[in-house]
């Protein structure tokens, strides 16, 4: 089984002005660190399809879609909140974002291919079923998620969120709901300022600035291996941040690239226990344009068992 890829041309012309960090420029770090490490040639290539209105209401609220649709602007920008940005360009690539998600649950889930990663932006984890904000217009894991047990009858989705941002669009989607099981740490006191209140199925892990990935280790093998393996989830969804990375000025963390591989070869194992090895992997944070690079490959190679 091979490690499938889906991107598109479209996240490249999404842009919230040259002071975003938020930027075209991290898919195009991506593809070249693919390309120059060699395993780019080892994925299946996939491009990101559109995902339909009626899809996005699978999560979001007739009004919240709308809302989003009628703010785009014929030419220049339209601000959704503070960092949240729109040019003419943006809802195609939000669409294609909640597309690619969707597509990489077809693809696991159809058997096409083992697992995938979705190079994709605008990100989603903090946007709400009726709100947009931190970057993010439309929660492409929550889609997912709700669509594979819409579409394929699954029972049981885990949701990991390895972003220094708690991924508070994700929560709320899907808080106590016992079809899904989140797991996440994030860094904490920081935005969104969430990810404290109590639910049976979130496992979210709250940690200071400066955590190294000693610490995330113990936490993935402490809290979050014994939930997953007491849920045995059908299918793993991945919240794929890796702005906790200690090059990245958006966050504090002091994770490295091996620490990404290693989480994702502890998914894989839960994966190939209780889901037939299906991961879709979804592009979130990352800032810093050599770090982010560096982190997917490892990431990417470590589901590829490269």
């Amino acid at each position: 089984m091979t490690t499938g890829y889906i991107t598109h041309p479209d996240f490249l012309k999404h842009e919230m002005g040259s002071h975003h960090p938020e930027c075209p420029e991290r898919i195009q770090a991506i593809n070249d660190q693919l390309i120059r490490s060699g395993i780019d040639v080892f994925l299946h290539h996939l491009d990101a399809p559109l995902a339909s209105e009626e899809q996005l209401e699978l999560v979001h609220s007739p009004d919240h879609i709308a809302f989003v649709k009628e703010q785009a602007p014929e030419s220049g920008y339209a601000m959704l909140d503070g960092d949240t940005i729109m040019n003419p360009f943006t809802w195609t690539a939000a669409l294609r974002a909640s597309g690619a998600a969707i597509a990489g649950v077809d693809a696991v889930m159809k058997g096409e291919v083992e697992n995938v990663f979705c190079a994709i932006r605008p990100p989603g984890h903090h946007a709400e079923p009726t709100r947009s904000m931190g970057f993010c217009l439309f929660d492409n894991v929550a889609i997912a998620a709700r669509y594979a047990m819409e579409a394929y009858g699954i029972d049981r989705v885990a949701i990991i969120d390895f972003d220094v941002h708690h991924g508070n669009g994700t929560e709320a989607a899907f808080f106590n709901d016992p079809n899904v099981l989140m797991c996440s740490f994030f860094q904490h006191p920081f935005y969104p300022y969430s990810g404290l209140d109590h639910a049976n199925n979130m496992v979210n892990v709250p940690l200071p600035a400066a955590t190294r990935g000693d610490v995330v280790r113990s936490i993935v093998d402490e809290r979050w291996m014994p939930a997953l393996r007491n849920f045995e989830p059908q299918l793993i969804i991945i919240s794929a941040g890796f702005d906790a990375h200690r090059e990245d000025d958006l966050g504090q963390m002091g994770l490295v690239e091996e620490d990404y591989a290693w989480i994702t070869r502890r998914l894989k194992e839960i994966a190939n226990e209780y889901a037939q090895g299906r991961i879709v992997s979804c592009l979130e944070g990352g800032y810093n344009l050599s770090a982010l690079g560096r982190s997917v490959v490892a990431h990417v190679k470590a589901l590829a068992d490269i």
